[in-house]
């Protein structure tokens, strides 16, 4: 993951239902349709870290899945 930027700093901390739920007003809020570009460019990227976050949690709860389904398969062998 990039270095945090002071848009996305605070994400790195999000859970998932928290970053999902940013995500869907940040995404509601671009599609109002902003002031101006540079707050447009500012949303787009806090956007993106957030989608990032969201995509961290679930690659990391399917390996957890993954995990658990491997030692279900081992206990039962």
């Amino acid at each position: 993951m990039t270095e945090p930027t002071p848009v996305h700093a605070d994400v790195a901390s999000m859970s998932f239902e928290q970053a999902r739920d940013e995500l869907v007003r940040v995404v509601a809020e671009l599609e109002q349709g902003a002031p101006t570009l540079e707050e447009s460019l500012t949303l787009w990227e806090r956007g993106e870290a957030l989608a990032a976050r969201c995509e961290d949690w679930l690659l990391g709860a399917k390996r957890r899945l993954d995990a658990a389904r491997a030692d279900a398969e081992t206990a039962e062998a």
